[in-house]
């Protein structure tokens, strides 16, 4: 396995997912050709513009497949901003037939231990390689510092790719992003230190403590100083819900406040009763958008809801924000593949 470098062409218009597999219905012989001649080179001039067209960011490799004879990967190359637009490029795949999957992460190896990664001409071998591991207390993280033998003969930039390349084969990519906090690739070994091989256990054993649905209450400021109160799903991820590129804000005024400005007596029962019907809508809408959030202060509370910008989330929204009785909900909507607008909840 080789270390695949990012795009570097400009990104196209909005079809561009649309473009590349239109390239790819004429250029997929040729790519067969060069990689059953085993021409890495060739291969990289053939797929690189053609990727660096959909967006710069991000990556391409080719490995085996797991029901294919080969896996081709495109993806975000851990930007949130881009995982949409690698499972936007997945889901407009062609069906996939004996010669070929399309995969929008990469997988973890079924057989790590066996698996030696080409870093620069040397030989990065997982059996080998040994992770410092530390789970911040109460947190759905695991903070990693990884060393290899050949790490002290490597710049600091080539011991982090390398490093990440590793973790994405162990666990798969986006069990990466979901479960590992910090990373430190290290050119001494860590104390306490344990075959990396062992990552996929660990990980699996704090997964296991969130399997269930779990929601946070914070407390914090508004910029003006007014108290303000959230209640946010736990942990909060979007590479969970990698098609939720839309952000969906409901805006509800209430008429009754206590002196926090949060909401009381009849807005808290009303306040109830809408969370109970976009529980229900929600319910229906399974699979194409979810709740991450609502914040209460100064009168007001948005719900922020991520959606799959091709269902029908935004119409089925606004209609039940129609029936708010007390004042006029507010619908914003906007493009956010980050997530940036609930930012600070992210965990």
């Amino acid at each position: 396995m080789g270390l695949f470098g990012r795009t570097s062409e400009q990104g196209g218009p909005d079809d561009v997912v649309a473009g590349f597999w239109a390239w790819w219905a004429q250029a997929r012989p040729r790519v067969e050709a060069l990689l059953d001649a085993g021409d890495g080179a060739g291969l990289a001039e053939e797929l690189a513009p053609a990727v660096a067209g959909m967006h710069p960011g991000l990556e391409w490799d080719i490995t085996h497949g797991r029901a294919a004879r080969h896996a081709l990967i495109v993806s975000c190359a851990g930007d949130p901003e881009l995982r949409p637009l690698a499972h936007h490029w997945a889901r407009q795949a062609p069906p996939a037939d004996e010669l070929w999957e399309f995969l929008p992460s990469r997988p973890a190896h079924p057989n790590p231990a066996e698996l030696t990664i080409d870093v620069n001409g040397r030989e990065l071998d997982l059996e080998k390689m040994v992770f410092g591991l530390r789970v911040p207390n109460g947190q759905p993280r695991i903070d990693v510092s990884a060393f290899h033998p050949i790490f002290p003969d490597l710049d600091d930039e080539t011991r982090m790719e390398a490093t990440v390349l590793a973790l994405d084969w162990l666990i798969g990519e986006d069990e990466v992003a979901r479960w590992v906090g910090d990373i430190v690739a290290a050119a001494f070994q860590p104390i306490d230190a344990v075959a990396a091989v062992h990552l996929p256990a660990v990980v699996a054993d704090l997964a296991s403590e969130y399997q269930q649905e779990q929601w946070a209450l914070m407390e914090g400021q508004t910029a003006g100083g007014a108290r303000l109160i959230a209640t946010v799903r736990y942990p909060l991820r979007p590479v969970d819900h990698p098609l939720f590129d839309r952000h969906i804000a409901v805006v509800l005024p209430y008429a009754e406040a206590d002196g926090d400005g949060l909401p009381a007596g009849g807005s808290a029962a009303a306040l109830g009763e809408f969370d109970e019907r976009l529980a229900a809508l929600l319910d229906q809408l399974k699979g194409t958008a979810v709740l991450a959030a609502h914040v209460s202060a100064e009168g007001s509370r948005v719900l922020h809801v991520y959606a799959d910008a091709e269902g029908d989330a935004l119409a089925r929204l606004e209609e039940l924000a129609a029936g708010w009785p007390e004042g006029r909900a507010g619908v914003e909507v906007t493009t956010d593949p980050g997530w940036l607008a609930v930012a600070p909840f992210l965990s």
